[in-house]
Order: structure tokens, then sequence, then C-alpha cells
């Protein structure tokens, strides 16, 4: 059911409120719509009158929002964001549709990225754009149709689709190696350990799976598996890393495995979208063909 009309502002009311709330001046917001001054708060007054809710605060030359209004600012700046957004990408493929896909970084350049020529080459016309996200976000408050996720099957408003499992190894230099003396799982106690931020306690799963009793586990913290790689390949230390991201340098020398012993990770990858978008013919083709892919492609 549609809102009423009476509370939905024209466009060029809301736009000059944003501009006016994040300048924090009629003049600066005039210049940057290219109106006058007397257009801009005439807007502005027009929108107050329409809500019925005093948004500024007049102080002689200024503009000082009130509460109210600092919290509908910036509801209106995302709101104005992904109007623009949509209008741009129905400009840029009119035809075939667009797919705003979340990533995880590692996965989505050194699994997804090689294979999605793939699935354009099938699907022609549909345009995918990739943004970065390394946790679960709120679908309704962000214009992003699906998103990688890595973890429990659980995300809040959201379904998943089952993609694949994942095996982690003790990955460091060959130098590395030789510095210490390493034969069993208990000797990496004493070297030092990357983390993951998002992975806190992987290394805890990994030494319990291996029988290890140990009172904490310190070490560098990193946010991407792409820099706790090249840190181990430096020499600063062993990374649990997951095997299919990481061929590449394996298949080198530039990582070998600390101790032979592979442990298969408790979380999931999983495609999650929004209900709603489910039929939303873009994703719906992207849905089928990741998880066809994911099926012949697995990670163990």
């Amino acid at each position: 059911m549609l809102t009423s009309r009476r509370f939905l502002p024209s466009i060029s009311h809301l736009a000059a409120f944003e501009a006016v709330a994040r300048t924090g001046s009629v003049t600066a917001a005039a210049r940057e719509l290219d109106l006058t001054q007397s257009a801009v708060s005439r807007q502005v007054s027009a929108l107050e009158e329409q809500l019925g809710v005093e948004l500024f605060l007049r102080e002689r030359q200024t503009m000082r929002l009130t509460l109210a209004g600092d919290g509908y600012a910036r509801e209106i700046r995302e709101a104005l964001r992904r109007i623009s957004s949509a209008s741009l990408n129905l400009r840029a493929n009119p035809h075939g549709g667009t797919l705003n896909l979340a990533i995880l970084p590692t996965f989505g350049t050194r699994w997804l990225a090689p294979r999605l020529g793939r699935f354009l080459a099938a699907n022609a016309g549909v345009t995918i754009n990739l943004v970065t996200r390394l946790s679960p976000f709120d679908f309704r408050l962000d214009s992003i149709d699906a998103a990688i996720h890595f973890g429990h099957p659980h995300w809040p408003g959201a379904e998943l689709e089952f993609l694949m499992s994942e095996r982690t190894v003790p990955a460091c230099s060959p130098d590395f190696l030789k510095q210490y003396t390493i034969s069993g799982p208990e000797d990496l106690l004493a070297v030092p350990l990357l983390h993951l931020t998002t992975r806190p306690d992987a290394w805890e799963q990994w030494f319990a799976s291996n029988g290890v009793s140990f009172e904490s586990v310190h070490g560098m913290l990193f946010d991407q598996f792409a820099t706790a790689a090249q840190a181990a390949i430096a020499g600063l230390g062993v990374a649990l890393l997951p095997t299919f991201l990481m061929q590449e340098e394996i298949r080198r020398g530039d990582l070998v495995a600390a101790v032979d012993r592979e442990m298969e990770s408790r979380e999931r990858y999983y495609l999650a979208f929004p209900p709603e978008r489910a039929d939303y013919a873009p994703l719906a083709a992207f849905r089928d063909w990741i998880v066809a892919e994911a099926t012949a492609n697995p990670a163990v």
C-alpha cells in the first residue's frame, strides 16, 4: 500500500533540505543546486509546512538542524542516494537489469571474479556491480540485491542458499619453517600466529580439533585473507588459510603447510538475499548459476 501523498514531499523540496542540512548554509545550497537563495528557503519552508515539523533553527545568517531535522536528514540523504544509484544503473543498462552483489574480498577476487565471465556470457544484458561487505547488514537499508556470506546459516531478514564448505591449513613461508622447530600441532603454540578479525576463534577451533590444550591464543590481527597471506609469505607468522583460495601461492611454493593438518571449517559459504528480491530476474539467474558453479567446483 502506497504511503499517503501528504507524506511524500517533492524531490526538489527534499534536495533543497538535504543540501542545506549538509552544508549548513542556504547560500552554499543555492550555489550547489543552481537556484536562488530565496528559492531554496521557500522549498525548505514548504517542506516544514507539509510535514508539520520544524527542521531548522534559524539563527541570524545560519540554519542549524533541530534534533528531528538531524535524524530526518540522514534518512533523506540515504534515500536520495539510492534513487540516484537506481537511476544511474537504469541508464547504464536499460534492458538487461542490474545485480548489486556484496562480496567477501578474497572469495570475490580469487573464486568468483575468474568465473563471472561465464555468467555474463550466458546472461547477455545483465550487469553486475560488486561491492565489499565483511559482515551481514540490513538489506532494507542498502541498495544490495544479494551477498556472499561466510558463517552459520543465519542472516536476519534474508534467505540463504548453500554454496560450499571449505578446508583451512596452517600456512607459512618456507623460510619461516626453517626458523622454528615444528613437528606437531602443539608446536604452533610457541610461534607467531596470524588471526583474521572476522574469524576470531578459528585458531582455537583448529587446536581443539587436533587435541591441543591451550589457555589463550594471541597474535597479529588482519581484516582480510589476502593481507594475512602476504604477512605469512613475508615470514611474520603462521596463518590459518582456506586452501582453495590460496592455491596459487601454495603451487608456487610461497606458502607451505606448517603442519599437515587441514581442518574443515564449521561455517559455510552462502548466497544471502532478501525474500522479496527472490524473483528478481538477474538475481534468480545468478542464484542458479552460482549454486551450479559451486557444486561443480567445490572447495573441499
